[in-house]
């Protein structure tokens, strides 16, 4: 039995990326190794790998919370990393696949969604979610089904 009923019949799985409870969020307590270091939340590596300045890494890494950790990602700062547009769903995505490799539940639960189109159901959020109008870009959901096609791949190149 799945954890995430369709929702309003159409068989998409809305969520919330920011839903502790969802172990599919980005704030979900699966911790995981990636650059060399520990990182508690995928939301944690991803506020992360926002900055050059090693300082500002570490500091958005042992955030005590995932939203503490947004909220200090969040902080414009000199140390942005200039190609940040550019690299953020990459970053994402190996955050989302990393943590799906290191909690096999999670890349299961991820597969046994099948072929639902997964939706980040935010009403402010037009580039990771689907924003009020539901017209948004909806990257969040799409790292998500990338991420489950890959897991896919490799479960079909290697069935045992």
């Amino acid at each position: 039995m799945s954890l995430f009923p369709a929702d309003n019949g159409e068989n998409d799985l809305y969520l919330s990326r920011t839903d502790p409870e969802n172990p599919f969020g980005t704030y979900a307590a699966f911790s995981f190794e990636l650059e060399g270091k520990g990182w508690p939340t995928v939301e944690h590596y991803f506020q992360g790998m926002k900055f050059t300045d090693e300082t500002r890494q570490e500091q958005v890494r042992t955030a005590a919370t995932p939203a503490q950790a947004r909220k200090l990602g969040r902080k414009r700062h000199k140390s942005l990393r200039r190609d940040w547009k550019q690299v953020r769903e990459t970053i994402m995505t190996r955050g989302v696949y990393v943590r799906c490799r290191t909690h096999p539940e999670l890349a299961e639960e991820l597969l046994n969604t099948g072929e639902q189109r997964i939706v980040e159901n935010s009403n402010f959020d037009y580039f990771w979610g689907c924003g009020r109008d539901r017209r948004g870009d909806n990257c969040y959901g799409k790292v998500l089904m990338n991420v489950r096609a890959k897991l896919r791949e490799e479960q079909e190149a290697d069935p045992t």
